[in-house]
């Protein structure tokens, strides 16, 4: 089974563009290994079966990638993942980049536990899980990013203050949510949205950018 998982991120990773070191597959498998065995206890995610973690976790989240990486352009960022839960996407893109500081902030004790799990199990000095509510956080970051949190009038308004100056918002959602970016205050641009294809999910999803609009 783990050999068909291995070569079902391999192939995955390829067709979203993605070129993953050994080191990153093996990392991303063993995350997914450790989601499992918190679940059992703590109940991080509904989706149990590993096939189906694969494409609706890993897959999922690895699909941001490479809009990051066009918006970053490799450069060295701090990346704030908001209500990241059991660490979607926000432990993936600590995996995949190193270059990112990561911090995944949930307001769920445990889960806030289990990112500091992984990053300790997995030896990755570029993740730290932070038990907190999201609008209490006193840190900038150059990417507040979310997947399917809240609304995005919830989500930029909590996380404002955790926006550093010329920072961006990137929201990850499921269908283009057209009815929530009507009800944005009249303060955020949404200045890009693309879709999002993630392999052997037959689903929409949709990458949505945001940020402050400059007075002047």
């Amino acid at each position: 089974m783990t050999e068909a998982l291995a070569d079902g991120l391999r192939e995955g990773a390829r067709s979203l563009g993605l070129s993953l070191s050994d080191a990153a597959q093996r990392q991303l498998l063993a995350y997914m290994a450790l989601i499992q065995k918190w679940t059992r206890v703590y109940n991080l995610t509904a989706v149990r079966d590993p096939q189906e973690m694969l494409t609706h976790h890993l897959l999922d989240s690895l699909s941001a990638i490479p809009p990051l990486l066009r918006h970053t352009a490799g450069q060295p960022i701090r990346l704030l993942d908001v209500g990241s839960g059991g660490g979607l996407p926000g432990v993936v893109l600590a995996i995949c980049q190193p270059e990112i500081q990561v911090t995944c902030v949930d307001t769920v004790g445990k889960k806030a536990a289990f990112i500091q799990q992984v990053a300790a199990t997995l030896r990755l000095p570029n993740l730290r899980g932070l038990h907190a509510r999201v609008e209490t956080v006193q840190e900038r970051y150059d990417v507040v990013c979310s997947r399917a949190f809240a609304s995005l009038q919830d989500f930029t308004q909590w996380s404002a203050a955790a926006l550093a100056e010329g920072g961006v918002w990137m929201a990850m959602k499921g269908k283009m949510p057209s009815d929530e970016v009507a009800q944005l205050s009249s303060g955020i641009d949404v200045f890009h949205v693309e879709p999002l294809s993630v392999p052997g999910l037959d689903a929409e999803r949709f990458l949505l950018w945001m940020r402050l609009r400059s007075h002047g």
